[in-house]
């Protein structure tokens, strides 16, 4: 792999984990659910020392972050999180549910990273580390998932439909 399409392909990742850092930390803010909240904030505090992970490998590979890339993920969070609101203003399980379902589906996007590193054998991380982080985020999305059929049965399910 040539180091600009890493870069571009690290780059991409990097800006992802912004997306699902504001966005966690927005579920955070909003869940009225202490045990959920606590869930999430465990959530974040793996997605932030995995985005650690990947700033390092970037570092030993002299790949500069793109200032521009993490700031239109965060524009881009920010216009998801409106249009989330908008949605469902009324009592939030909606947003949760939809919100949860993003950022789950950004780290099957983090675990398909570690395996692309593992298969093209890029060099700056040892396999045993990136084996590491694969499991991580496969316990982070079983987490994640528990979370997301929890507000899929108060969104969508009999106790959301009203009597």
């Amino acid at each position: 792999m040539s180091n600009a399409k890493l870069a571009t392909y690290l780059n991409d990742h990097l800006a992802g984990s912004v997306v699902a850092l504001e966005m966690i930390e927005h579920l955070e803010k909003i869940c009225a659910d202490a045990e959920v909240a606590q869930e999430l904030a465990e959530i974040h505090a793996d997605v932030l020392s995995d985005r650690q992970e990947l700033e390092a490998l970037m570092a030993r590979r002299k790949i500069a972050p793109s200032s521009s890339r993490k700031a239109m993920a965060w524009i881009a969070e920010k216009g998801t999180e409106i249009k989330l609101r908008l949605d469902d203003s009324a009592d939030g399980a909606l947003q949760m549910l939809e919100a949860l379902e993003a950022i789950a589906l950004g780290i099957d996007g983090k675990q398909a990273l570690w395996r692309a590193l593992e298969a093209a054998q890029v060099g700056g991380i040892p396999n045993a580390d990136l084996k590491r982080l694969q499991v991580r985020a496969q316990d982070q999305r079983q987490k994640m998932e528990t979370l997301r059929l929890k507000a899929a049965r108060k969104a969508l399910g009999a106790e959301a439909v009203a009597p």
